[in-house]
């Protein structure tokens, strides 16, 4: 059989390559030496494996990588050879595969097939043999099943499990998009019919349920959502108190009740870890009978909930009692965030008090938060206004709102005070175990490359034995803040950061500056916040956990981990669909832009207004022969020594649009 390879656009990574250093010495053939890891692929077939034994990351070029593919387990020897001064590999085992099913359109070739995946990271067409298409027609997008890939000198082989759809229908990229990532658009009918026979029990809910719980139905209660939103996870309670203090309840819906461990429901939901939210469409972890009705704090409906309940000074915001436990609750309103903002902006109208008061204790809490050393890596997000075909008409910022900031502010408190509480229990307690929402301090080496390129600038980032504190960092993007040089090292922090996880070892946050973390208030959406509720009433309960819980939990808190990815990719991979679609309506047209990106081969640029980002690539800037100063963000002219640096303003022009790819293509306007 023909190698068949199709030419992909690039699409790769902002700045150089780099890996969570995982790569292990396992053991000698000879006089190799074996390093296990989890191998990454870029878009031009290279892939990557970290070792803490090297400072870099190892290369493996497309010839030596024997059929490995992006995420897989895998184990490498090292070669003599070197890639530009790098050392290089080669694959000499596949440990565990990351994934068989691929999403693609179909190519004819001869009475046969060819799959031209969508996952730029897939190196090679994936051949499948006529009888394998389930007849699906060329120019089709399908979902691909790929046998055991043995022979690198040969395509792997595969079958056809789903017809999509015709290639470039919004339904079926959007479908194609979901398939991709791994996640599936439709329920199991066994989750489907369990789902049923939940609502059929607990629709309306039961006096001897209700008995057995703190009624708060008639505490003043709203929930604060997106206008379109249709599952609402949490609601916020407020009631003054006598001596002056208020008591203010963090009211989640509790999903644990519904769906109990080890059933159908259960399974499902683990396994897709998170909703999905793409530009026009949710896929739920639940299905809709449980996401939007049954659990759904839906306004004057009696709701099962799970509360964290705080007595505060409403002038310094200091917590006086706090209280969790299961409630029975009833909504009085359902507020938008912009329904909310113009209550509080007009200092009358419907609960006008609570929400005033709720806001200038949020505006505490965040004061508060900030000067322990909590980050503000708040960023734009772009929302889009689509035709009856999905197509888009228009692409603009989403405004962030004071309501956006007090309902997160809140969430905070009680994810905060949670963990808390969790890991007080399990310290007290042998066998308590927890999970938490952690993030770690950044690495050495990229926080000392990021106060040279600071120092660079005129900047000063206090580093004592390779360490950064949060407090410092948040000093820095305080002093930038309104500057041209803005964008540009914010931009560069939050690349050198480390990546929030799901863990049941507690490290704190480093981002929020919090000791304890976790995650509790969106179980209709998150699976980690499920298992938090199932935690914290065993500790409430003082019941005891299995023996092996914690390592259970480990297994569980990195699954969730990885579906949280792959949800943003998803959800990144919709809007560059989207944006791709809109300026592919304005090409040959002149915009203004931020570098939001450079590499050896191209300067990423973001319109300032949309956000649409594309490259130009280096070998179309004919003035001078330019180069990647990766430490400084920039490229620079060798002749002329002329920058193009993170953050810089300049004018493009749109040359093309890549919508199947999701790519744009822009000139330099001088």
């Amino acid at each position: 059989m023909l190698l068949h390879m199709h030419k992909k656009k690039t699409s790769g990574k902002h700045i150089p390559h780099k890996t969570v250093r995982t790569g292990k010495f396992n053991s000698k053939i000879g006089s190799r030496n074996l390093i296990q890891g989890k191998i990454s692929i870029n878009s031009k077939g290279m892939g990557f494996v970290a070792s803490e034994h090297l400072e870099d990351d190892i290369v493996i070029l497309e010839n030596d990588l024997n059929t490995a593919l992006h995420n897989d387990e895998v184990e490498i020897s090292l070669l003599s050879k070197k890639d530009r001064g790098r050392t290089t590999g080669e694959v000499v085992r596949i440990i565990k595969r990351a994934k068989e099913r691929f999403v693609g359109t179909l190519q004819k070739a001869g009475s046969n097939f060819f799959l031209l995946p969508d996952d730029v990271r897939m190196y090679r067409d994936i051949f499948i043999p006529a009888h394998a298409s389930m007849n699906a027609a060329p120019n089709e997008k399908v979902q691909v099943k790929m046998k055991p890939w043995k022979d690198a000198k040969k395509n792997p082989e595969g079958e056809v499990i789903k017809v999509i759809g015709t290639k470039g229908k919004n339904d079926v990229e959007m479908h194609s998009i979901v398939l991709e990532k791994g996640f599936e658009v439709s329920f199991p009918e066994d989750v489907e019919n369990e789902a049923a026979s939940l609502q059929k029990a607990w629709k309306p809910i039961p006096e001897s349920e209700i008995s057995k719980r703190r009624d708060m139905r008639q505490t003043t209660t709203f929930t604060i959502d997106p206008l379109d939103a249709k599952d609402f996870d949490d609601a916020i309670s407020y009631e003054e108190l006598s001596n002056g203090e208020v008591e203010i309840g963090v009211h989640i819906a509790d999903v644990s009740h519904y769906v109990r461990e080890g059933t159908a429901l259960d399974k499902e939901a683990l396994k897709r870890g998170t909703s999905v939210y793409l530009v026009d469409r949710t896929i739920p972890m639940l299905p809709e009978i449980l996401s939007n009705d049954l659990c759904s704090l839906n306004p004057n409906e009696d709701k099962l909930a799970f509360s964290a309940v705080f007595i505060m000074d409403k002038k310094t915001a200091e917590i006086k009692k706090r209280w969790f436990g299961k409630t029975v609750i009833n909504s009085n309103k359902r507020f938008t965030y912009e329904n909310a903002q113009e209550t509080i902006d007009a200092k009358s109208g419907e609960y006008s008090g609570e929400l005033l008061t709720l806001n200038s204790i949020a505006k505490i809490l965040q004061k508060q938060k900030f000067q322990k050393g909590a980050i503000d890596f708040e960023t734009e997000e772009v929302r889009f206004k689509l035709d009856e075909n999905g197509h888009p008409i228009s692409v603009y910022k989403k405004q962030r709102l004071e309501t956006h900031k007090l309902v997160e502010e809140f969430m905070l408190l009680a994810n905060r005070e949670v963990a808390h509480f969790i890991w007080q229990g399990a310290k007290k307690k042998e066998g308590m175990v927890g999970i938490y929402r952690i993030h770690d301090v950044p690495q050495q080496e990229k926080i000392a490359d990021l106060a040279i390129f600071l120092k660079a600038l005129g900047h000063d980032l206090p580093v004592i034995n390779g360490k950064v504190t949060s407090q410092d960092i948040g000093v820095l993007l305080k002093q930038i803040e309104g500057s041209a040089e803005e964008s540009l090292i914010k931009t560069a922090t939050i690349r050198s950061m480390s990546k929030a996880i799901y863990s049941p070892d507690n490290i704190g946050h480093f981002g929020l500056a919090f000791t304890y973390y976790t995650h509790f208030t969106s179980p209709i959406r998150r699976y980690p916040d499920l298992l938090v509720h199932r935690i914290l009433f065993h500790h409430l309960i003082d019941a005891k956990f299995g023996k092996n819980e914690f390592a259970k939990l480990k297994s569980m808190a990195d699954s969730s981990t990885e579906q949280e990815i792959k949800a943003a990719e998803a959800e990144r991979a919709s809007v560059k669909m989207k944006q791709a679609e809109y300026m592919a309506d304005h090409l040959g047209e002149t915009f203004e832009g931020t570098i939001s990106g450079v590499t050896e081969w191209g300067i990423y640029v973001e319109e300032v207004n949309t956000k649409c980002e594309g490259m130009i690539r280096l070998r179309d800037l004919s003035d001078d022969f330019y180069n990647l100063d990766e430490k400084n963000y920039r490229i620079v002219g060798e002749k002329t020594k002329k920058t193009f640096s993170l953050g810089d303003k300049i004018k493009f022009k749109v040359m093309g649009a890549d919508i199947e790819r999701k790519t744009l293509d822009y000139a330099l306007v001088k």
